[in-house]
């Protein structure tokens, strides 16, 4: 595996503890919707990423594309899920438009895992 899949990997499995910690922080009554809706992001896309990272580094699709895939997810995560959380816990953004930038990676990254499934892998 190489060290660009390794931090993928780490970074997905921060994704999901973070889902874990917002999760419980929203059940305990801190922040609001909205950090229930970034934990849940980070939840839902984590095993995603883990998935691509396995895929990529198996061979079962080309590596370049998954690994984009899973990069543009991770981008995503962390604009679209930090930007929730922190107005949920800080009442603050993370930059103007931090969270529709973050979607729209996050869409761009679901787009890109569509592609590096339908290319061939090599043999």
């Amino acid at each position: 595996m190489s060290i660009t899949d390794r931090l993928i990997v780490a970074l997905a499995a921060l994704a999901g503890g973070l889902g874990v910690a917002a999760s419980a922080a929203a059940a305990h009554g801190t922040g609001s919707d909205s950090l229930k809706t970034a934990a849940q992001f980070l939840l839902f896309h984590a095993p995603a990423i883990l998935a691509l990272a396995a895929l990529g580094g198996t061979g079962l699709t080309r590596a370049l594309p998954t690994r984009l895939a899973a990069v543009l997810l991770l981008v995503g995560l962390a604009l679209f899920s930090g930007d929730l959380a922190l107005r949920a816990l800080y009442t603050r953004p993370l930059f103007p438009m931090a969270a529709p930038i973050g979607g729209t990676a996050l869409m761009l990254g679901w787009l890109a895992a569509v592609i590096a499934a339908l290319i061939p892998a090599r043999r």
